[in-house]
């Protein structure tokens, strides 16, 4: 089965306290059905000193989210798009569904 969202894709928030924010994907976990997006959905962490980190302080990192809260950013304009899967030259290839691009290949 082909993946609608990929490693390296551009991104919107579609619900959440980061809703219309754009953000690269970083990981995937279909799995669980969560996704990582670049500066998106930020958690902090008060991490105490350790012989690896011997200053402690404030950690800020990207925490997984639903997959269900992004959609893939149209190559045209950036906005949110759904996408299809269409052959094109004998290859599958992944189609933005609002402008008609192509988003790989």
């Amino acid at each position: 089965m082909s993946a609608k969202i990929k490693k390296g894709d551009s991104v919107v928030v579609r619900s959440g306290k980061d809703k219309g924010r754009t953000g690269t994907v970083l990981q995937i976990m279909p799995k669980d059905g969560k996704i990582l997006v670049e500066g998106i959905n930020v958690a902090t962490r008060h991490r105490k000193p350790t012989q690896a980190n011997p200053q402690g302080g404030i950690e800020r990192r990207e925490a997984p989210m639903a997959i269900s809260k992004v959609s893939v950013a149209d190559p045209k304009d950036g906005k949110p798009t759904r996408v299809r899967f269409e052959e094109k030259d004998g290859k599958k290839v992944r189609v933005a569904v609002k402008s008609g691009e192509t988003i790989d290949g």
